[in-house]
This record gives structure tokens, C-alpha cells and sequence, in this order.
């Protein structure tokens, strides 16, 4: 893989090396570059290793949140439909959230618990009403949610619980993977994080129909990629008809193969990925219990650390502008925490929602949150170099 970059404290670097390079050339070479065996290839090999029956691959994490909500609302076989209520968590990217207003969804925002970053399970149950349904729980910069308390509340309601884990590919809660809790679980596999693919995203799910559905939503919504034998709809028979039968409301977000390609080499790397990140996170954990007026975020089961969050309090509380500024002067890269509260950005004035009068963990991370990244290389320097900077403000 390759070496540091030349940016002190980078936000994001490459985890390719000849490997992936290689595997481009031969997609060159063999003339195939739309949607073929190698992506095929990469979603077996993406199910297994988190042990779900299947993967389904698509052009970007937000495409597979996309798919995943619409394929939740037409399913007859999952009880979510326009005009029901989704309770999300107020910190998350914009593509958790648009996808349920596409699909006639009201979303419910729940403040997070400003350790974890994740939702507020003490305040999920008095969010419920009589038109909720569903949840929609987001492992934030690698961070597990408590799946047995959320899934003890969803069975007591009857909720369906659906996963972004776009930023935590490799967490586990319990023993088992982030991402194969809910009834569908998204991935990201954008260049920024655990492993890329130039653009990409999956869903992984347990469900055959959910399984067959997001395979004809992917490419129109037709009938050509199914079995003879489907969940969907019958096939004629006749293979000219299968090949242009329409029969879901789809889009075109399928993946390059060469995107396939690169993730079958990517796969081979996720152990020596995972075991840097948690090796770094002991060095920023261990540096942050030195440094006064920083909140770190609290592990749940065992993180694949995104990245490393910094909330600002006591003596740093107020004075982000001021971190951010230095951090630049001495080639620290870092951005906010996801999209902070995102009910206070503008696009909300086009989403049905319920918001709280109040969300103040969410304020916290929104005017005092920012992240640094976590790589899959040492980061001794850096952190030391972190860790000085903030003491330099401080002191």
C-alpha cells in the first residue's frame, strides 16, 4: 500500500498499490467495462466475509441508501409505506436522509448521545408514534450502535430497522459485522474510506426478495438480471421480452467493473486496514486523556474507527474557527463531524419532518465538532503532532 502523503495529518490517502493497478489494466485489456463477472465477483466476496447471504453493488453509498429505502417501501413483505414515520439520528450525511423523503417518508430526528455520536436509545422510545415503523440507525465514523437494546425496542414496536454503515465497514457489535443487522445494510466505497473503489456502495441483505428486488432496481428496474424462478415478477420465457420487461420502479446506478475489480483487491487488505486503524485509535485515545477540553467518542462493540472525532469543551469550547485555522498552519487536515445537526441546513424547508424544539447534543457537535482522519498506516507523528497543536491553543 502506499506511504504517507505529504500533507502532515492528512483527512485521506490511498490504499492501493500495484495490485490495483493491475487489476484496472486488465479490465483495459479485456474491452468489458460495464457491470460484469468482476463486480459479480466482488459481491460474493463482500457477503461472505461479513457473513450475509448477499451484496449488491452499486455506483456510490448514496445510491445504495437510495436502494435500500425504496426497495424497504415496495417490498410487500416489509410494512413501510408512504405517509409512515422513520426516526433517524439528527448527526448524518444528507443521504440518509433524502431518500426517505423521496419515497413519501416523514422523518422523525432523535438528538444522539454526545459520547457515542450515535442515537439516543433513551430517546428513540418517546420519538414512537402510531405511524412509525421503522428505523434508520447510522454507525457514525465507525462507531457500532447498541443493536441489543435498538432491536429489543424495534421488536416491542414493530420496526423495521435498516443500516447505514457507510462509514464503518469492519465494526462489530457482539461478535457480528455492522451492516447485517437490519433488514439491509449499506456500504460506501468511496476513496475516503475504508476501502475504495473509486466510487462505490453496496447493500447487503439477508432477505431473497430484498435480495432480487435491489438487483432490478439497480439496472431500470427490469427483469433481465433475475432468475427464471423470481420473487419479483414471472418471466415470459421468452428471453427477447425478459431482456426489456419493466416491472419496478428502477434507476441506472450500476457500478464499472473496474470498480469491481479494484474491491476484490481491496478485500484482501481489510484485516491489515482494520488492525492499523484500531492501533492508531489506542494512540489518539491514550494522547487525548492528556489533553484538556476534548470530548473523544465513546467505543461501542468494536469500532473500524473512520476517523477520530474532537468535541470541544472547557477551555477549546467556542473556539473551533481558532483549531481549524492552526490546524491548516501546521498541515492538519479535518472537516466537521459528518454534517453536524443537519436540521439546521437550509434543504430541511423540503423535507416532511418532526424536529425537536430542542436538540443540544446535536448543537454541540454542529458549532464545537470537527474530525481528523485515521489511516491505514502509523500514525505516531501525527498524533503526537495533534496533540501539541491543541496544547498549543490551549496553553
Amino acid at each position: 500500500m502506499n506511504s504517507e502523503p505529504a500533507v502532515a495529518f492528512p483527512l485521506a490517502t490511498s490504499t492501493w498499490d500495484q495490485n490495483e493497478l493491475d487489476a484496472i489494466n486488465e479490465v483495459i485489456a479485456s474491452g468489458q467495462f460495464t457491470m460484469g463477472p468482476r463486480v459479480a465477483a466482488f459481491e460474493q466476496g463482500f457477503a461472505e466475509l461479513f457473513n450475509v447471504n448477499h451484496a449488491v453493488m452499486v455506483n456510490s453509498g448514496s445510491s445504495a441508501n437510495l436502494l435500500a429505502v425504496a426497495c424497504a417501501v415496495l417490498n410487500p413483505g416489509i410494512d413501510l409505506n408512504p405517509g409512515d414515520e422513520v426516526i433517524v439520528p439528527a448527526v448524518s450525511w444528507a443521504t440518509t436522509y433524502y431518500p426517505l423523503q423521496q419515497y413519501g417518508l416523514k422523518l422523525v430526528f432523535v438528538d444522539i448521545d454526545i459520547d457515542t455520536l450515535n442515537l439516543d436509545l433513551d430517546q428513540i422510545e418517546a420519538a414512537i408514534g402510531p405511524r412509525t415503523k421503522a428505523i434508520f440507525a447510522v454507525n457514525l465514523l465507525g462507531n457500532p450502535n447498541d443493536f441489543s437494546r435498538m432491536q429489543a425496542i424495534a421488536d416491542k414496536h414493530g420496526l423495521t430497522i435498516l443500516e447505514d454503515n457507510c462509514e464503518s465497514l469492519g465494526a462489530e457489535f457482539s461478535g457480528q459485522a455492522t451492516g447485517s443487522f437490519g433488514v439491509m445494510g449499506t456500504f460506501s466505497t468511496f476513496f475516503s474510506h475504508h476501502i475504495a473503489t473509486m466510487e462505490g456502495g453496496l447493500v447487503l441483505t439477508n432477505d431473497e426478495r430484498c435480495h432480487q428486488m435491489l438487483v432490478s432496481m439497480r439496472a431500470h428496474g427490469w427483469t433481465r438480471e433475475l432468475p427464471d424462478n423470481n420473487l419479483v415478477h414471472m418471466k415470459t420465457g421468452e428471453r427477447f421480452d425478459d431482456l426489456f420487461r419493466f416491472v419496478l420502479p428502477g434507476y441506472n446506478v450500476r457500478p464499472l467493473e473496474i470498480s469491481g475489480a479494484l474491491g476484490s483487491q481491496q478485500l484482501k487488505k481489510i484485516p491489515e486496514i482494520l488492525t492499523a486503524r484500531r492501533a492508531n485509535a489506542r494512540l489518539f485515545l491514550d494522547a487525548m486523556a492528556t489533553v484538556d477540553g476534548v470530548r473523544v467518542q465513546r467505543e461501542i462493540g468494536r469500532s473500524s474507527w473512520f476517523g477520530f472525532s474532537l468535541i470541544l469543551e472547557g477551555p477549546l469550547a467556542g473556539r473551533r474557527k481558532e483549531i481549524v485555522n492552526t490546524f491548516a498552519t501546521v498541515g492538519i487536515e479535518c472537516r466537521p463531524i459528518v454534517a453536524g445537526n443537519f436540521t439546521r441546513n437550509p434543504v430541511m424547508r423540503y423535507l416532511d419532518a418532526s424536529v425537536p424544539t430542542e436538540l443540544p447534543n446535536a448543537d454541540r457537535v454542529h458549532y464545537d465538532g470537527l474530525f481528523v482522519g485515521n489511516h491505514h498506516y502509523s500514525l505516531d507523528r501525527q498524533i503526537a503532532l495533534l496533540t501539541d497543536t491543541l496544547r498549543s491553543v490551549i496553553y
